[in-house]
């Protein structure tokens, strides 16, 4: 029996759901329970992300339930993961990734007024959009996503990641899915983490058989390019990882922040390293591509 710890919204239990159907392909014996857990982010809808510490806020409690024995197994929205595991979890796997990109809902770019409003909670996608097009204004907006889809403001548009809406079965909502020449996902953007504790080699055992090496490569060159920052969700980064002749490509981006607020976009870095085994990746193995 393995228990699964996640958040209960709609989104939250898709994934867990998605994690114990690939446990019991991978192992038609093995029974796989669910194990509900409400977040500081779940709980405290009244204060914009980054208000509540930024990253970790719809993880933490989730991560307890792991390290305390009420669950064996925590199954987060890897971008919600800090950059850096915490002790005595290890991140054992990343089974697939589905679409990294973010999404338009009731416009197109193109398609917005001059003044539209676009309503997100992410200080990422509004310094990216707001480089973009200037003359757009930006409202907070939390709530999981039917919540969001049903806020659209009037002429605007609501940003989400592409992939829950696909897992939602709400592709079709989609006004425009942003390319990442436009707009970088917030790292780990589009996969499913999965943790447990280090020392349950049983769980890591179960786990090894869902991994996807080439997804979990990828987001733990992210993550460790988001460490090396300093990066949480108080800085604007947008990253994505590719994988290509055995190496690890990152293009990211960041953006200023004066006064509160994300003031100009830094130049789009593409970094690259031999690829590496899973685990962190040291921060003096990345280098600007096309430096020796």
């Amino acid at each position: 029996m393995l228990k699964l710890a996640t958040r209960g919204s709609t989104l939250a239990r898709w994934q867990a759901d998605e994690v114990a159907r690939l446990l019991r392909r991978a192992d038609p014996h093995l029974e796989v329970e669910l194990v509900v857990v409400e977040t500081t982010g779940d709980r405290r809808q009244d204060l914009p992300v980054w208000e509540l510490g930024g990253q970790g806020v719809f993880v933490k409690e989730v991560q307890v339930a792991v390290l305390d024995g009420r669950a064996d197994v925590a199954v987060h929205s890897a971008k919600d993961l800090p950059s850096l595991t915490g002790p005595g979890l290890t991140l054992a796997a990343i089974p697939g990734r589905a679409d990294p990109r973010d999404a338009l809902v009731g416009s197109t770019l193109d398609g917005l007024e001059p003044g539209a409003v676009i309503a997100t909670g992410s200080v990422r996608r509004r310094a990216q959009l707001a480089w973009l097009r200037p003359d757009l204004t930006f409202v907070e907006l939390r709530g999981n996503i039917a919540t969001r889809l049903d806020r659209v403001p009037p002429g605007g548009a609501v940003v989400v990641a592409a992939a829950a809406l696909d897992r939602l079965g709400l592709k079709s909502r989609a006004s425009e899915v942003l390319d990442v020449s436009a707009v970088l996902p917030q790292v780990g953007q589009g996969a499913i983490g999965v943790e447990c504790r280090a020392e349950d080699h049983v769980a890591v055992g179960s786990l090894a058989l869902i991994d996807d090496a080439h997804a979990h490569a990828c987001v733990d060159a992210e993550r460790s390019f988001l460490a090396r920052l300093g990066g949480a969700c108080d800085l604007p980064v947008g990253a994505l990882a590719r994988i290509d002749d055995n190496h690890v490509s990152i293009e990211a981006c960041s953006h200023l922040r004066t006064a509160g607020w994300c003031c100009g976009r830094a130049a789009l870095d593409r970094w690259r390293t031999p690829r590496r085994s899973q685990g962190s990746w040291p921060r003096s193995c990345w280098r600007p591509a096309g430096r020796t």
